[in-house]
């Protein structure tokens, strides 16, 4: 019995390994954007606090996804997929801006969380309008797919 759950342990920590290792040849995933787009009417019904949740979701999405755009707008593209070495010098880099960003990205939601509820509820609204614009725009990419 021993061994069996010896052998459990051991391959389901092998296997998280592998998933990580995979995870880091990844752009960005799925996760890192966002799923609906309002319309005015929908964010005047929010309250401000569920506005700025908003606000920092979509600022998530452009800040990850921003710097890849010229390689590519689809999450779960790996570095191979577009012709990139998944070498240990590449793979470095993409790590790196990983943690920068996931670094940069807690100053800036604690940022909007303290500074932007001073912020009229009609500037919020009329920014989470235009930052998803901007996601769409960054979504439709060259070949116009959306």
């Amino acid at each position: 019995m021993s061994k069996i759950l010896t052998s459990l342990i051991f391959f389901l920590a092998a296997s998280t390994i592998l998933a990580q290792q995979a995870n880091e040849a990844i752009f960005f995933t799925q996760r890192s954007q966002t799923n609906k787009f309002h319309t005015i009417s929908d964010l005047q019904a929010l309250k401000k606090g569920q506005l700025v949740k908003l606000y920092q979701d979509r600022v998530e999405e452009i800040i990850t996804i921003l710097p890849f755009l010229s390689l590519t707008n689809e999450p779960g593209v790996r570095l191979s997929d577009i012709g990139i070495k998944e070498d240990s010098r590449h793979l470095k880099i993409l790590r790196n801006n990983k943690e920068s960003t996931r670094k940069n990205l807690e100053v800036t939601k604690e940022t909007i969380e303290e500074l932007v509820p001073y912020a009229d509820t009609e500037k919020i609204i009329w920014t989470i309008l235009y930052y998803e614009e901007v996601i769409k725009k960054m979504r439709i990419g060259v070949n116009g797919n959306f």
